[in-house]
């Protein structure tokens, strides 16, 4: 299948973005022979992700969303809300299930984390399975772009995404406070409502959160859904998309000058339309408990103390019209301890511990993996050593993990996974990196990386036909554990408003674990008893690398009475499997973006392009996707409402009814579910 093209000149957003970075170029070489900006007097909140001694210029290459830029962006998934940073796409299964991608990587080798613990669930196994974690109550986003599995594991080979909601208070609150938000409209005409409160007297502190969300079938540009390789009749709507999702939270801590000790619990329901499956929805709940403290500004050789721990009982069940057809549970707790060692000599540094543990069962006619045990336990270190002009550092983790599969139940009507077995595997990960300050606002910053990471219970155990793929699924029990090697470089430049950051990595995997095709086919009874041919594919190691490059920029045009401001951000990712030269699945396009935001009192405008390049490295069994350019535009207006204040916002996407694809989703959801089609969103935000 071909898919429609733009019909634009794809060359006009790229053109128009290199003039943006020539000029923020020239304005960084000219910045010391003009006159200076008026320096910017907010200090940007610490970055917390990958960054244990919580350094204000972290090495690693990171992106930060909160306040009004998080509100603008929030999408009803964690992948929608991040998809257009640079370096990060979207799975995009639909409207309800995304998971983002980092740098082509997806599925287990993205860490999410909520409040830097683990986030336990099944989304990594399936891309129809939605991340039990709602935008509407993230106060704040940190995306951590390359390895983090020094800090993390070796789920973090590509990256980390850290949701940050302050359940559990980590700083003193006095008095009452808290916000509520509205929201309405966009092309799945969303009605979502939250609200917060937190209440203090400077030592106890305790939060509240709730929200509510329903959505229907996402509206998209008029188009032809394929199925099974037949063409449907045309369609504006993508059927079975619309959802229901709700939850809440309460937490409480004790806070003090030197740290804090606190808890929460909270629960995630999400009830969903899976869009390969007309008559199946999805029925999900998440109870989480999670218990934080840290303890600063000790005397001796224990400078502070930073632990967390949660448990998670996660379960969804998916219905085929009423009934169950198959129930999914994972139930586990994860826990880390930090300590930060006295300095030794110039050297700053972290020593510490995590643990994961994990059970998961499906039952039911789609299930395609055993029951397993997962069971984590790490070791890790990371030092610092400040130079006059900058610093370097580096780590080592060592990490035990054993996967358990308990195979068929006894007394199974239809065995498929035989016997039970176990699997061990000693991971060992390291890397270096440094950071130098150049004078004249520039840096350079770099790291070197080794990582390793066990293979996962369905890489493993796997054995059936996933529904979401349309395909039969393999692992292999004597699976090796994936390695690779990666190299990051980046320059940035600030002065004032004005900022510029080019990054380029290399990443070289000796041992990729990749869903490969395999050439067979398996017959599979339909529910009308007709057997069907299924591809068999099975998951292998080969030697991959994936390299690419990001660009980022911004510029003050006017600052006069009214600041007018040019953006703009290009990316681009190429994977191939070294062991044929095919490219490997999934890889989102080259990508240009550019912006330009007006902002007088309290009113604010902006209007973005953004050009998606035809993607036509595509595996074998896969089509090429055709470009895309979306134009998108918001404005909002921050208003004083006794004392506390305000945000009225809105945001009409895709004003040109653009019909889009999205190249990083796989082909079976592709050809049933464009992108959205042109929608307003209107929302309002009170704080107090």
């Amino acid at each position: 299948m071909k898919l429609r093209s733009s019909g634009r000149d794809a060359r006009l957003p790229a053109l128009a973005a290199c003039a943006a970075f020539v000029s923020l170029a020239v304005e960084a070489q000219t910045a010391n022979t003009g006159p200076t900006p008026a320096a910017d007097t907010r200090l940007p909140p610490v970055v917390v992700t990958g960054n244990p001694l919580r350094a204000s210029e972290p090495v690693a290459p990171s992106s930060v969303l909160s306040g009004p830029a998080l509100q603008l962006r929030r999408g009803s998934t964690l992948g929608e809300t991040l998809n257009g940073l640079p370096g990060v796409a979207a799975s995009y299964f639909g409207p309800n299930a995304n998971r983002p991608v980092i740098r082509g990587l997806d599925g287990d080798r993205i860490r999410v984390l909520n409040n830097s613990g683990a986030a336990l669930d099944a989304s990594s196994l399936s891309f129809d399975h939605a991340v039990p974690i709602d935008p509407l109550v993230v106060e704040r986003v940190e995306v951590l772009r390359g390895p983090a599995a020094l800090l993390y594991g070796g789920s973090a080979m590509g990256g980390v995404v850290n949701t940050i909601d302050n359940r559990i208070p980590r700083a003193p609150v006095t008095g009452v406070g808290g916000s509520g938000e509205l929201r309405y409209g966009g092309a799945d005409r969303e009605r979502g409502a939250s609200a917060m409160v937190e209440a203090g007297n400077g030592r106890l502190a305790v939060h509240a959160d709730a929200f509510h969300r329903d959505t229907d079938d996402l509206h998209v540009p008029r188009f032809r859904p394929r199925a099974d390789g037949a063409e449907l009749p045309a369609t504006d709507r993508i059927a079975n998309s619309a959802s229901r999702a709700r939850g809440a939270a309460v937490g409480a801590a004790l806070t003090f000058e030197q740290g804090h000790f606190g808890m929460s619990v909270d629960r995630y329901e999400n009830d969903y339309g899976v869009v390969v499956e007309p008559e199946v929805t999805v029925k999900m709940k998440r109870d989480r408990y999670a218990f934080s403290g840290e303890v600063r500004g000790f005397d001796g050789w224990l400078r502070a103390v930073r632990a967390q721990f949660s448990h998670t009982d996660y379960g969804h069940d998916e219905y085929e019209g009423s009934e169950v057809g198959t129930r999914f549970k994972t139930v586990g707790n994860d826990g880390r301890l930090e300590l930060e060692h006295a300095p030794l000599g110039p050297l700053r540094g972290v020593l510490g511990l995590q643990f994961e543990r994990s059970r998961f069962s499906a039952l039911g006619e789609e299930a395609f993996v055993p029951a397993t045990h997962t069971r984590q336990g790490a070791l890790f270190a990371v030092e610092e050593w400040p130079l006059a002009q900058g610093k370097l550092n580096a780590g080592v983790r060592f990490e035990r993990a054993t996967v358990t599969s308990r195979g068929d139940a006894a007394g199974a009507e239809e065995p498929r996974f035989g016997a039970g077995g176990e699997r061990s595997f000693s991971l060992r990960s390291g890397s270096v990196g440094g950071l130098l300050e150049l004078g004249a606002g520039w840096q350079l910053a770099g790291s070197l990386s080794h990582t390793e990471r066990a293979p996962t219970f369905y890489e493993l155990f796997a054995d059936g036909v996933h529904v979401a793929t349309a395909a039969y699924e393999r692992g292999n029990a004597e699976q090796r554990k994936e390695r690779g090697m990666n190299l990051d470089l980046s320059l940035a430049w600030k002065q004032g408003p004005h900022s510029l950051k080019a990054g380029a990595y290399s990443s070289r995997f000796s041992n990729f674990i990749a869903l490969q095709g395999t050439g067979e086919t398996v017959s599979e009874a339909g529910e009308d008893g007709d057997a069907t041919e299924v591809p068999v594919y099975a998951f292998e190691g080969v030697k991959a690398r994936f390299w690419g490059l990001e660009l980022e920029g911004k510029r003050r045009l006017v600052e006069s009475g009214y600041t007018l401001d040019l953006d703009g951000r290009i990316d681009t990712v190429r994977a191939t499997n070294r062991d044929t030269g095919e490219p490997l699945p999934r890889i989102a396009p080259a990508r240009v973006a550019i912006g330009l935001g007006y902002a007088k009192g309290g009113w604010t405008a902006r209007v973005e392009v953004e050009h998606a390049a035809r993607q036509s490295r595509v595996s074998h069994d896969d089509v090429a996707t055709d470009s895309h350019t979306l134009l998108n535009l918001s404005g909002g207006y921050r208003f004083k409402a006794g004392r506390g204040s305000g945000l009225l916002f809105a945001k009409l996407s895709n004003a040109t009814d653009e019909l889009a694809y999205n190249a990083a989703s796989i082909r079976t959801v592709r050809e049933l579910a464009p992108l959205p089609g042109r929608a307003l969103k209107v929302g309002l935000r009170m704080d107090f």
